[in-house]
């Protein structure tokens, strides 16, 4: 399997020229959700679900399809009937040969003060390929509870912080932790956030950490 990253929250994984696609939102590449066989969207929040890009890539592919969590897939699905698939905690479904099982229920808690909306993460695998499964958790710091070999590790938002990260990815223990949910952060951030990632921070207990620029690919 190829991963790419599409800015921020957003990734495209594709095998045997089958595509599938996570948070395809407004602080990713305009074209993340081009041509995909697979949508996936963890939540409502505009980073991670951007609605007109969505019907976008729906209108312009009759053959794609869209798993998500009911607050996104009521919105989704009038305009596309059949298309459009609600999904919760527990589910598991396949889609384009990808197995895909959905963990996870609420959004992290950014303030009190702020209502805490549904949230769910996806582990995604490809059946006969060497590479392990991928974990995206979304906004929450989701332990998925079974192994998965790359985890993609929402480094900066309101929501958290650096040693609740850390923690997280020493829980989780995967073999490679790469860097999503990075948007916000500068240069000078990143840099930051890489180093304390890793030998000389804390570290994340074993895990490879490793961040992709826009547009990055990586064969895993």
């Amino acid at each position: 399997m190829e991963l790419t990253k599409k800015g921020h929250a957003c990734v495209r994984i594709s095998e045997g020229g089958r595509t599938l696609v996570i948070d395809p939102g407004a602080f990713g590449e305009p074209d993340a959700a081009a041509g995909a066989d697979v949508l996936l969207v963890t939540h409502e929040h505009p980073d991670h679900f951007d609605e007109g890009r969505l019907r976008a890539a729906l209108e312009a592919r009759p053959g794609t399809e869209l798993w998500t969590l009911r607050s996104v897939a009521e919105r989704m699905a009038p305009a596309f009937p059949g298309r459009v698939h609600t999904v919760g905690r527990g589910d598991t479904f396949t889609a384009a040969g990808f197995e895909v099982e959905v963990h996870g229920e609420l959004h992290a808690v950014i303030h009190p003060d702020l209502p805490r909306i549904t949230n769910v993460g996806y582990v995604v695998r490809s059946p006969g390929s060497p590479a392990g499964p991928v974990f995206h958790p979304g906004d929450a710091l989701t332990v998925p509870g079974r192994p998965v070999d790359t985890l993609l590790l929402p480094v900066h938002a309101p929501w958290n912080k650096f040693s609740e990260v850390v923690e997280y990815v020493r829980e989780v223990a995967p073999r490679r932790a790469l860097a999503v949910h990075d948007g916000l952060l500068s240069e000078t951030g990143l840099l930051i956030y890489g180093r304390n990632f890793g030998p000389q921070g804390p570290g994340t207990g074993g895990a490879e950490y490793a961040r992709l620029a826009p547009g990055e690919s990586l064969a895993l």
